[in-house]
């Protein structure tokens, strides 16, 4: 029972995300480092982690949330050349 309110509480959270076009770069961060943070602990929820593995889960949620929040903000997105260098170019 304990997954299935994880799912309806992530898949309300991306419809919520769904409203963020009109906000500013600062307010795409922010909304970006808590969404990301919130997917980490449910992640780390279903997969019924300890505490040290739901912080851990949380921190790289808010980071992998940053980093699409900053990409959204400037519609550039990172692409590897694949000797362990990356450009940027606009998103397709």
């Amino acid at each position: 029972m304990k997954h299935i309110y994880a799912n309806v509480l992530a898949i309300a959270g991306l419809l919520a995300l769904t409203g963020c076009e009109n906000l500013t770069s600062e307010q795409r961060t922010v909304v970006g480092v808590t969404a990301g943070a919130a997917a980490g602990l449910i992640t780390a929820e279903a997969l019924d982690a300890d505490n040290n593995w739901r912080l851990i889960a949380a921190l790289a949620g808010a980071a992998a949330g940053t980093l699409v929040a900053q990409n959204s903000a400037t519609d550039l997105c990172a692409y590897a050349r694949g000797d362990g260098t990356y450009f940027t170019a606009p998103c397709p």
